[in-house]
């Protein structure tokens, strides 16, 4: 420390600056502002450092003058205002340059929607205001690609090679770039396919931009270079949108000092709890800033590492809690999503849950319900007390910054196998990136000895995407491992730790080599407090109210207490920021270092009982589902297939005694309530015969199946004294084959059952606790004895999920054991009912709300509808609605017969279909069980297409079908308009390899709003593989991925547009396409007109375009392209009723949308939402 001058690490968050200062001589200081205050002062942070120098020095400091930055060592801040402007869409006003045919591939997306049961999809805003397209072309060479064109050849950083198929159109470039500078913009984001490997398009374009007079240019390769073009596109984008606003704030700040603050230290907190210098801190790696100090300051000063124990951070602010972890390491993710932007940048795993001390509380359908919405800071809860003086509070954050690193990362892509022949490339990279740490740290300052470098590769085995970001700490180099330590080994250990497995002889793929350097900041200085020589005294008591009534409570300052005083709960004790409660039968002490720590007694447990109970409802809802997500955690963690591990094509659930569902993980929208049937089919068959130590194997259609590739294992949870099952856990996972006709078991022609693949119906998986690995074998060879058909393609990989489901339902008895050994089996019965009634009660009161107003419009309370499938079979649906009890009868009598094909939906995915409509119509969370249907008589004609004989064919219906019954039930209801009504399945491959993806479409517009364009919706919500995976991997090259402009029905409100994605193929392979809505159109509503339909288009290479129906299969040569135009939504309303209403709204748009707003809301953030998330978009 520099004798004399004055050390500041500041906080600046939403609401309050926090901050910390280390006076000459050691003596420390702390200050707490708004961070918002323009009456009294232009910058909290500066007005803060100004006050205290004012204090401590004695010389007047005028606030309108700059500060003299000699009394000042260094300053340290973290800040929330990249936040803050990502949040409030604040940020610099930029566009998007990317390649041609690919301008809308940032607003699509990974096509997934974000919440599954919103009909009115909604997105954040996209941060660019303009998109301009470039044209050029880098595809990668490929040894079996069958089109011969002559080009380029290059080599990319990660030694991959390249085609040079189209080179940058500078004129074309030169003329967009001047359009964009016509309209005042000044910061552009470059993003071209797969520059993270070849940046020269993109350096080409950069140049000519900053030559025309952009005053900031983001180019993906620079910001985040690796794979994967949508998150290394926003994650610039945000580089673009963020670091010009971020340099304005750091401007302003800076003008208030002498000399602009030039010749003192200031470094910014990043989001990986790592300081930087002010002039390298930018927007992408500033999105965590604030928080980042907080995780630093609790792990800095609590963590003991004499005993190891792991510590958890819990900071609950006015609208959200954020929650972290440290056990001698930074926990880091490289990927999350923040006001829906996905970055890629290093980021502390701290998630954020949109509740806290501001969030409102809500009573509905009987439950209780937190947030997300909240009463912001005006008019703000009433424990805000409003006045002059200002709230105190903790300033762990601040000091966070005083006692964080210096970091600087370098980092580049790499696509080499990690083998001994590739150790002397690696060695060399981490070496060459290690010098670049070393080189910038030292230029900061730093001398060699105190800067420390880790070297990270990023692996994946062979034929996965599952990455982990590896360090070999702990694991030294060995003969078998590069000088850089054994990452081998310690990849394997961390795989096994994350998913239960490792998979032998499978070559490991090294995607990024990655440096992270460390210079070392000042350690903590702490000095001993005196002992206790006295008892400690109170400076007042008060009344406080705790659950056994109001008691005396002492008051303690803290600056009265010493080393080695204790003090009895309850009891309180301040000091100027913070204020801490000691509650009845808890001690706190004083430690050396003037801590408080407390020890928490038991106490008293209040046992709950079989009584309803409004907060223990919602207590045993979260209970209930949490038991489904461990579930389904188990079962993602052991997995080992693509299709399980990755795509998250799974759901899990447990049910009661009946069969009944209790709670289902919100997974898959088809599975929802789906296994219900299959379990009380279980129940049925299996009767006494169900054993402890028995797991059922299902997926027939007339046992509650979806579709074949759908297995459902089923498991009995007994409990002592208990002759049948208290309660029955299951899970279903998609299977990538399991034999049939085709590869993938989605054959499009498929006529029966048979075709489709191995049937279960009731098979003992797990007998008396043995695996039957020979039976479930010889099962899933069986369709290879039906003529044209095949078993199992992929049985290991079948025999492995099995496992892995079975393993999941072990973890769901573990955890319903534990409840019940917890509150006793009677309450657990007890609040499942309850539960259960509560979902009830939430669908009748929806359904008495839509009685009426039907009532009121039509005169009666009873609904229809029908529409038909491209085929020409006819769904039908009548609903009559008790309006008294909040009842229904809903009957699919007049549909159409079995049909032959395999568009007959099974009985299960009908209901499924229903469950998911109501759940969307009730339009709060309610608990996903049976209750739900309970107020619902459903009438499903045997023998029809939504209740099929033994075997007909089903695929189809599991993935069209089901689209199509919702677009029915939602008619009927008049809710909202059709959306694409399909999933458009497109599968391509030949004997060496397959693909199968579903395409987003558009969604229906409803009576208050627009349908999104390009999401996927109602029954599915699966991502799609990004463009430079799909390139990387497969011989195709898309050519286009955009919205259809005009495809979204017209209306007050307009439908969604549909998408247009084309492939051309680079060899010959075998095109199998199940679509729908290639005839009939998504229906508008109210007036609205119809959404386009959907076309399949394959235009050969010699110039033939053929149009190709709903469903087919082709065999398509190099150079063919298919051309997929997805359906767009209805629309909702009249035209003319919106040109009437046009002045109308816009007059009243400000205070409607005030109205619309509701009090602030937040959603989460972190690895846990980011899971949660993912398994919404399987």
């Amino acid at each position: 420390m520099m004798e004399g001058k004055f050390q500041f690490a500041i906080d600046r968050g939403g609401t309050f600056t926090d901050v910390w200062t280390r006076c000459p001589g050691g003596e420390i200081k702390v200050m707490k502002l708004l961070s918002v205050d323009p009456q009294n002062y232009k910058d909290a942070p500066r007005e803060g450092i100004r006050r205290i120098l004012e204090q401590e020095t004695g010389v007047e400091m005028n606030a309108d003058k700059p500060i003299d930055t000699s009394y000042i060592d260094w300053i340290r801040m973290g800040t929330t205002v990249a936040t803050n402007a990502l949040l409030e869409r604040k940020g610099e006003p930029m566009a998007l340059a990317i390649t041609k045919g690919f301008k809308d591939l940032l607003y699509i997306g990974n096509q997934a929607r974000p919440q599954i049961f919103d009909l009115e999809i909604s997105a954040p805003d996209q941060l660019y205001c303009e998109v301009i397209e470039v044209e050029e072309r880098v595809v990668f060479q490929q040894d079996k690609c069958q089109i011969q064109k002559s080009c380029d050849k290059v080599t990319g950083v990660t030694g991959e090679k390249l085609e040079i198929w189209e080179k940058v159109n500078s004129e074309k470039l030169k003329k967009d770039l001047q359009m964009l500078l016509d309209r005042g913009i000044r910061s552009l984001a470059v993003v071209l396919l797969h520059s993270y490997t070849y940046a020269d398009h993109e350096r080409d374009v950069g140049t000519i931009a900053r030559e025309m007079g952009f005053h900031h240019v983001s180019l993906s390769s620079d910001v985040m270079s690796m794979v994967r073009v949508v998150p290394r596109g926003y994650t610039a984008c945000a580089d673009a949108y963020l670091t010009p606003h971020i340099k304005k704030y750091v401007a302003g700040f800076s003008s208030g000092f002498k000399d602009n603050i030039q010749n003192t230290s200031v470094l910014f907190m990043q989001s990986d709890g790592g300081l930087t210098p002010v002039d390298k801190f930018n927007g992408s790696r500033a999105i965590l800033s604030g928080p980042a100090g907080g995780v630093v300051g609790y792990a800095l000063t609590t963590y003991n590492e004499d005993t190891k124990q792991a510590v958890i951070g819990f900071d609950m602010g006015g609208t959200s809690t954020d929650v972290s972890r440290y056990a001698g390491q930074y926990e880091h993710v490289f990927e999350t999503t923040t006001a829906g932007v996905t970055i890629q940048a290093p980021q502390l795993d701290i998630n954020t849950v949109a509740a806290g001390g501001g969030s409102m509380l809500f009573f509905r359908a009987g439950m209780f319900v937190v947030g997300p919405e909240s009463a912001g800071a005006d008019p703000g809860p009433t424990c805000y007390k409003k006045g002059s003086h200002q709230r105190y509070a903790g300033i762990l954050s601040a000091y966070g910054m005083a006692l964080a690193d210096v970091v600087y990362e370098a980092q580049e892509p790499c696509a080499k196998e990690y083998s001994h022949e590739g150790f002397d490339y690696f060695e060399h990279h981490i070496s060459e990136l290690q010098d670049k740490c070393y080189k910038e740290l030292m230029s900061q300052g730093f001398q060699r000895e105190q800067i420390k470098t880790q070297p990270f590769l990023h692996m994946r085995y062979d034929r996965t995407d599952c990455a982990l970001m590896v360090s070999s700490d702990d694991h030294p180099a060995n003969e078998s491992s590069c000088n850089s330590g054994d990452f081998r080994s310690a990849f394997q250990e961390r795989y096994q730790t994350e998913f239960g497995f490792t998979i032998p002889n499978r070559p490991i793929i090294v995607d990024d080599i990655r440096v992270r350097g460390v210079g070392r900041a000042l350690t903590r200085e702490e000095k001993d407090m005196p002992a206790a020589s006295s008892a400690p005294v109170a400076d007042t008591t008060t009344s406080c109210y705790f659950d056994s009534g109001h008691q005396e409570t002492k008051v303690y300052l803290l600056e009265n207490l010493s080393f080695g005083h204790s003090i009895e709960g309850p009891a309180i004790i301040m000091n100027g920021n913070s204020t801490i409660l000691i509650e009845p039968n808890c001690t706190a002490g004083i430690t050396k270092h003037g801590d408080v720590e407390i020890k928490v007694d038991s106490g008293t447990v209040k046992r709950v009982g079989p009584d309803l109970d409004a907060i223990q409802l919602s207590i045993f809802s979260h209970r209930f589902m949490s038991i489904a997500e461990q579930m389904g955690r188990v079962l993602q963690r052991t997995a080992i297939s693509t299709n399980i591990k990755e795509r998250l094509d799974f759901s899990c659930a447990m049910f009661g005694p009946d069969g009944g569902l209790v709670a289902n993980a919100p997974h898959i929208p088809v599975h929802l309530g789906a296994m219900q049937e299959t379990v009380q089919f279980q129940i049925k068959q299996q009767g006494d015969k169900l054993k402890e130590g028995d797991v059922i194997l299902a997926n027939h259609p007339q046992a509650g199946g979806s579709h074949l590739p759908d297995l459902t294992v089923i498991t009995p949870v007994f409990w002592p004294g208990e002759a049948k099952p208290v309660f029955f856990v299951a899970s279903r996972g998609h299977h990538a084959d399991i034999g049939g006709i085709t590869p993938g078991s989605m054959p499009p022609h498929s006529k029966c059952i048979q075709e489709e693949g191995a049937v279960f119906k009731s098979f003992k998986l797990v007998e008396q606790g043995k695996f039957q690995e020979e039976a479930v074998t010889e099962a899933l060879m069986e369709p290879g004895n039906y003529p044209g058909s095949s078993g199992t393609r992929n049985l290991g990989d079948n025999l492995s999920d099995l496992k892995a489901q079975v393993a999941s339902n072990q973890k769901g008895i573990k955890l319903i054991k534990e409840l019940i050994e917890e509150y006793g089996l009677d309450v657990v019965i007890a609040y499942m009912a309850h539960i259960q009634n509560n979902a009830e009660i939430a669908v009748k009161e929806m359904l008495k709300e839509i009685a009426r107003r039907t009532r009121e419009r039509t005169g009666s309370t009873r609904l229809s509808a029908e529409d038909y499938m491209d085929d020409g079979a006819k769904l039908c649906l009548t609903v009559d609605i008790d309006e008294e009890k909040g009842t229904a009868v809903v009957d699919f009598t007049g549909s159409t017969c079995e049909v032959y094909g395999n568009c007959n939906a099974p009985r299960a995915v009908t209901l499924s279909a229903l469950i998911y409509c109501l759940r969307c119509m009730v339009g709060h969370d309610v608990p996903l069980n049976q209750g739900c249907l309970k107020p619902v008589t459903t009438i499903i004609p045997r023998g029809s297409m939504l209740d099929p004989s033994e075997n007909a064919a089903v695929v189809g219906g599991n993935v069209l079908t089901s689209q199509r019954i919702v677009d029915v039930i939602l008619m009927a209801f008049q809710i909202c308009a059709a959306s694409q009504g399909c999933m458009n399945n497109i599968t391509f491959g030949d004997d060496a390899f397959g693909h199968y993806e579903t395409v987003a479409g558009g969604a229906g517009a409803g009576p208050t709003w627009n349908g999104r364009s390009g999401v996927h919706t109602h029954m599915t919500n699966t991502r799609i593989t990004d463009p430079e995976i799909l390139e990387r991997r497969y011989p195709v090259i898309l050519k286009q991925f955009h919205l259809n402009p005009g495809t979204g029905g017209e209306g007050y409100h307009h439908g969604g547009d549909g998408i247009i994605r084309e492939y051309m193929f680079r060899k010959d392979l075998t095109l199998s396409i199940l679509t729908e809505r290639r005839v009939f159109s998504p229906y508008g509503l109210k007036g609205g007109e119809c959404g386009s339909k959907g076309v399949n288009l394959i235009c050969y290479k010699d110039g033939r375009v053929v149009y190709l129906g709903s469903k087919t299969s082709i065999n398509c040569q190099a150079g063919d392209v298919f051309c997929l135009q997805t359906p767009g939504g209805g629309g909702y309303g009249s035209a003319q009723e919106q040109e009437t209403e046009t002045r109308k709204r816009k007059q009243k748009s400000y205070d409607e949308g005030s109205k619309a707003k509701k009090g602030h809301t937040l959603v989460g953030r972190g690895s846990v939402f980011e899971y949660k998330k993912s398994q919404e978009s399987a």
